[in-house]
């Protein structure tokens, strides 16, 4: 029961849709401009840097706080698995974000809620590796997807090798289902990427660019 509340939890915060918010704000619907995605990567396009980055804080935030109000209510009564309850919450966050349905289930694709879990459930280091790649990926290849899918092959990496190695103290039971909804979000990240992925192979993705309409 606490696995489906969690994810309940987190779907809620998920709902909460900075680049559409944003947009409306600004009399712009973000899904009828550029790919029609709600998540960061088309704020920064159609709207601009700081469109793109208070989508992206928003975002990820909302599954921090997720994670956080899963520990507010657990702290005490299951504090013995509250790294795989915030697993759970991450993930509802991210459904949230991808398929809200008050969009008629037309979100974002996950990215930036993903790296909100990131945040919360791993070390500080682990955290700069994958800034350090993504960053370093965008920038030498021009690519946000390409930077966006290593990133999310790395945090799976990163949740086995932790628990592996006795960071989340937790029986092996709980930790393979922490592996398994790291490995789901990896491949809802691959899927939702499946476009981009298409155009990377016949190499007409799209590259890196800000909009024009800078909102200020």
């Amino acid at each position: 029961m606490e696995r489906i509340i969690c994810v309940c939890i987190g779907y809620a915060f998920g709902l909460l849709q900075t680049g559409y918010i944003y947009g409306k704000i600004h009399h712009v619907d973000i899904r009828k401009q550029g790919s029609g995605n709600a998540g960061t990567t088309n704020a920064l396009r159609t709207l601009g840097w700081k469109a793109g980055l208070v989508t992206l804080l928003g975002d990820a935030f909302k599954c921090v706080f997720a994670v956080a109000a899963v520990h507010l209510i657990y702290k005490n009564s299951r504090a013995d698995i509250l790294p795989l309850l915030s697993m759970y919450a991450g993930m509802g966050a991210v459904l949230g974000h991808n398929y809200p349905f008050y969009m008629k289930f037309k979100g974002g694709k996950g990215i930036a809620a993903t790296a909100g879990l990131l945040l919360s459930t791993t070390t500080p280091v682990m955290v700069l590796i994958c800034l350090v790649v993504f960053v370093g990926l965008v920038a030498v290849t021009r690519y946000v997807s390409v930077g966006s899918l290593v990133v999310v092959i790395i945090y799976l990496l990163e949740i086995i090798y932790q628990g592996q190695t006795g960071a989340y103290g937790m029986a092996d039971n709980y930790l393979y289902e922490m592996y398994g909804i790291a490995a789901f979000l990896m491949v809802l990240a691959f899927f939702k990427h499946r476009e981009n992925i298409r155009r990377l192979l016949k190499g007409t993705e799209n590259k890196i660019s800000v909009g024009k309409n800078k909102n200020k």
